[in-house]
């Protein structure tokens, strides 16, 4: 692809500077979810801007099936890699589950990784853990789901995302999330977080996870009041802008930069465990931040509508998913243990689960609203 060249999966590099920029989108996005973040940073910082299209997205749910996080991330790093032949000086920008991309990178290119910026990182999703515990099994019986609206509170008509979700990609994401979050401790690059008050689709907890578990000596948040989930596309779009570019002009200038390396690793637990004893930020310059009243907030002010990406197990559903457990218990008594409660042999569990099957297919086949835009994460 050549510079300034929009590829067909909205893909692009905008040549610029020595120091160069490596966005990330979102699972189920594309590009163009965030092009007006990296081409904004780009037209105000003349950098080098690469905005590549991970490995089964912007084309087909399906494809996006076949793949596994390991491929999404080797597609990135191949891009890093590729970005900082060119510049002498790299940062790399996360959206979402980007952003667990971008700390997988620099976990483990760290050295060569000037600063993060993440917005709206996504490293789990508690609130769907319940779903989550059936996916292995469900990914074999149900290929997707209808994917949410797009979380993004200025009006749009247009879908920048998959209108499904596809379950296997889905499940190999679990395991990115794990693997970021057991190596938080691992980065200690200086760190910009945005992340929006009221985000549906990403808990803001995240961003504190985040914050509370890494090495970095330099953490600046940016917290968006009048944007959802996809900032990049919303309300607050240019405070992104801005503020991304005067945090990589800070660290290029020496203001933010590495810690004393004569501060040891023990220096820096010690300093994270008194801050979060003493209800402060790793971020010395303020007292509390915005992430410390979320904590004091109810849930629902937090989180006026559901998380819209996927579906409560509604009675519907639990019933399905009961007969789909109960025909292989009852199959199981019969031909391995023996044991024949019901007299009926192994036919009453075949049916329970043909029925729990058959249930799961109607109910997640039933039309939905096309009309809406999937959120991605």
């Amino acid at each position: 692809m050549n510079s300034n060249q929009v590829a067909a999966d909205g893909s692009f590099r905008l040549p610029g500077s020595r120091t160069g920029v490596l966005f990330i989108h979102g699972f189920t996005g594309s590009p163009e979810s965030i092009a007006p973040w990296a081409r904004g940073v780009h037209e105000q910082g003349g950098y080098t801007v690469h905005l590549p299209a991970l490995i089964g997205h912007a084309t087909t749910w399906q494809e996006l099936n076949s793949t596994t996080w390991h491929e999404w991330f080797a597609g990135i790093e191949a891009e890093f890699l590729a970005l900082k032949e060119r510049c002498d000086r790299v940062f790399v920008a996360g959206f979402s589950v980007g952003g667990a991309l971008a700390l997988r990178l620099a976990q483990l290119h760290g050295e060569k990784i000037e600063a993060l910026l993440l917005l709206n990182p996504s490293i789990y999703d508690e609130k769907n853990k319940k779903f989550y515990f059936a996916l292995p099994f469900l990914k074999h019986i149900i290929p997707s789901l209808p994917s949410g609206v797009m979380d993004v509170k200025r009006p749009t008509s247009k879908r920048l995302s998959y209108s499904r979700l596809p379950l296997k990609a889905l499940d190999s994401l679990r395991g990115l999330w794990r693997t970021v979050e057991d190596n938080l401790h691992q980065v200690s690059n200086p760190l910009f977080i945005g992340y929006s008050l009221e985000d549906h689709v990403v808990d803001p907890l995240n961003s504190e996870t985040i914050i509370n578990n890494v090495l970095s000596h330099e953490i600046r948040e940016v917290i968006f009041e009048d944007s959802y989930h996809n900032v990049s596309v919303d309300n607050d779009a240019e405070i992104l802008i801005s503020e991304s570019v005067s945090f990589i002009n800070d660290v290029l200038s020496g203001e933010i930069g590495e810690s004393d390396p004569e501060f040891d690793e023990r220096d820096l637990i010690d300093a994270e465990f008194d801050a979060i004893v003493s209800g402060l930020s790793l971020d010395a310059s303020t007292g509390t931040t915005y992430l410390d009243e979320l904590e004091r907030i109810e849930e629902s002010e937090r989180f006026t509508p559901p998380n819209p990406i996927l579906p409560r197990a509604n009675r519907e559903n639990r019933v399905a998913i009961a007969l789909v457990i109960t025909g292989p218990v009852l199959i199981l008594f019969t031909n391995v243990l023996h044991m024949d409660p019901i007299g009926l042999g192994a036919w009453p569990g075949l049916l329970l689960f043909a029925g729990g099957i058959a249930r799961m297919l109607y109910l997640h086949a039933r039309p939905y609203d096309d009309g809406e835009d999937g959120a991605e994460l």
